[in-house]
């Protein structure tokens, strides 16, 4: 039986507005993410998604509810979590070799001086980032920074990978290589991972279940496990059971965007009511 290490139970989070109501981005979600597990998380923009994440992360807390890893309450962020997000994360005032560097020195994470070399090498190489050690993210690629980006997060050898849209703004045939490298990478090294995504098909592809979220307030509509085994090749979209369940995970996701939208317009039609008779 697989090791439950990320358990979320009955989580809420609220945030205050200008106009003085409560607004509930998470309503009593419960999810529990096994040792080696990649879990996707998907639903309409601005459901809660990312302040879940972000909550699992440590960087915002609970309204009520509790997120434990390995049984211990998050409370901050934690060097066991590595976070990685769309817009790279990386700094422009370093260059390649020193971006992965930065976290080794780090209190948390610090390891000893003559392992530092031997580390940064073992990513250089398996990102693909050879012969660019001392340029500047702006000299590179989208896909060469979030490569830098994944390079960064993985030195540190966190436990869990938590990752927020981290190839939405690739293109797509760069989006796809970094799907495959990331498998690569999980295949040598494993880890346990939560992704946020918009993607049906990303989300499928690398996942071994997937976590469809409702329209505001974020709430699991339904859990659907991922049938095809890894290693997973390109090939595997072909497939006619791909396309199958990709078109049933699409239909629930697209009433929820459905939902999501209509929820706009009825705030949208209330506060001009309000303006109205104001």
């Amino acid at each position: 039986m697989n090791r439950p290490r990320i358990v979320l139970q009955d989580v809420c989070k609220e945030f205050s507005t200008p106009n003085g109501p409560m607004l509930s981005a998470v309503a009593g979600i419960s999810l529990t993410v096994d040792d080696g597990e990649f879990v996707a998380i998907i639903g309409p923009s601005g459901c809660g998604k990312t302040t879940l994440l972000n909550m699992i992360a440590g960087f915002e807390q609970a309204s009520s509810g509790s997120i434990t890893l390995d049984g211990k309450l998050v409370t901050g962020p934690g060097a066991e979590r590595g976070v990685i997000f769309q817009e790279y994360g990386v700094f422009p005032w370093l260059n390649v070799w020193d971006n992965i560097a930065f976290g080794l020195s780090l209190r948390a994470s610090r390891v000893p001086r003559r392992e530092h070399e031997e580390i940064i090498r073992r990513y250089v190489d398996l990102m693909g980032l050879r012969g660019f050690e001392d340029a500047y993210p702006k000299t590179l690629s989208g896909g060469m920074k979030q490569r830098l980006a994944l390079a960064r997060a993985y030195a540190v050898r966190p436990q869990f990978l938590l990752m927020d849209e981290p190839f939405g703004a690739l293109d797509a045939q760069t989006r796809t290589a970094m799907q495959d490298l990331l498998l690569q990478v999980l295949e040598s090294e494993g880890k346990t991972v939560v992704l946020i995504t918009h993607s049906v098909d990303e989300a499928l592809y690398l996942s071994s279940r997937v976590v469809v979220i409702t329209a505001r307030p974020a709430r699991v509509r339904t859990v659907i496990p991922v049938p095809f085994p890894y290693p997973r090749r390109e090939e595997i979209r072909r497939e006619a059971s791909f396309a199958e369940l990709q078109y049933s995970v699409r239909e629930m996701v697209m009433r929820e965007y459905a939902a999501q939208q209509l929820q706009r317009i009825e705030v949208a039609e209330r506060e001009d009511s309000q303006g109205a008779s104001a």
